[in-house]
């Protein structure tokens, strides 16, 4: 009885704070000048942003997700009127600095620049520190480009085709370089490695760049990566690429074939780079930050930094996004399923 009567007394009181702060707010509303916003009418986005914006990079600093991020960090810097800093937080295949996005606050001042392999992880997780889907809220894509297939110098292989007849001959003998556990590079590999029939062993590195001088020192055979930062390492003769995961040949490099072109049906190895941000934060920011992103893809100059690393401007909207990601995440855990790739606790 008297624990009721506490709770009537409580609902009472609010019931009498919210009459008076209706009464206060539309006194202030009515009061305002004309043509002026009350605070109470104040939209995130007028508002925002309010402190330094956080660009956390999962990957190590080299890589493509961090060339994207410094590539966009000062347009976007000048355009909102903020500092923008680009924070590197590598580790567990960009578990680390993804959990630290869908723990922020959900205020817009802390950004993910993510890659497609976001996607791939709950392909193989099933205990990930947050939800793919429903911790982050998507922003824009930035990029999209086939990934190539590497191999060292030292691999007598020039096309996809020779190297697979060569795991086929050894099995065993041969290793590739992976960003992580759980990337997309280790299931496409791994899908590769089950439709022909070869062993290869998986080394894991903690991110792209520590993978690429893997393959430039020798000490792995083969990987699977994006081209941007790889191509001076090409047109060295450092590392041979023996084929793209796109749908169409690569300008730069006209002569290399596709997967399907080597008869690999359905080997289709495309990347994505984007932004997220927390789930909850206001629509008008995210909104807000879309339209800066968007406008700045498609300046002259970045335009062209992109283009010179392969991968071609894209944008769209918050939505656009989301549907791709829903779409890869069905797509990979097929993947993992049709190879057998077991799952990581």
């Amino acid at each position: 009885m008297g624990w009721k009567a506490v709770v009537l007394r409580g609902s009472a009181c609010v019931a009498i704070a919210a009459a008076v702060l209706t009464s206060v707010a539309s006194t202030a509303s009515a009061q305002a000048p004309s043509g002026q916003t009350s605070p109470a009418q104040t939209s995130p986005a007028q508002t925002w942003p309010t402190q330094t914006i956080r660009l956390i990079v999962p990957f190590p600093a080299g890589g493509s997700n961090d060339v994207m991020g410094r590539l966009i960090a000062p347009h976007l810097e000048k355009a909102l009127g903020q500092t923008v800093i680009v924070d590197n937080r590598p580790a567990a295949a960009g578990q680390v600095g993804s959990e630290a996005v869908a723990r922020a606050a959900p205020d817009g001042h802390t950004l993910l620049m993510v890659a497609s392999s976001h996607t791939v992880q709950p392909a193989l997780n099933p205990k990930l520190p947050y939800n793919t889907e429903k911790d982050f809220a998507p922003v824009t894509l930035i990029s999209t480009g086939g990934m190539f297939f590497f191999v060292h110098p030292g691999v007598p292989a020039n096309t996809l085709t020779e190297f697979v007849a060569l795991a086929k001959k050894e099995p065993g003998k041969y290793n590739y370089a992976s960003p992580g556990v759980g990337s997309q590079t280790q299931l496409t590999i791994e899908l590769l490695s089950h439709r022909t029939g070869i062993k290869l062993q998986h080394i894991p590195y903690r991110g792209g760049a520590p993978a690429v001088q893997a393959m430039l020192s020798g000490e792995t055979h083969f990987t699977m990566l994006a081209p941007n930062v790889i191509f001076p390492h090409i047109e060295a003769g450092k590392i041979r690429a023996v084929a793209t995961g796109d749908r169409k040949r690569h300008p730069r490099v006209p002569n290399l074939a596709t997967t399907e072109e080597q008869g690999f049906k359905g080997l289709e190895a495309i990347q994505w780079v984007g932004v997220l941000t927390t789930a909850g934060t206001p629509k008008p920011v995210i909104q807000r930050l879309n339209k800066e992103i968007n406008r700045i893809i498609q300046l002259p100059d970045v335009v062209a930094v992109l283009a010179k690393q392969g991968v071609s401007p894209t944008g769209g909207t918050p939505d656009e996004f989301q549907a791709l990601i829903s779409r890869e995440i069905k797509q990979w855990r097929d993947v993992a399923r049709e190879a057998n790739i077991k799952r990581t606790n």
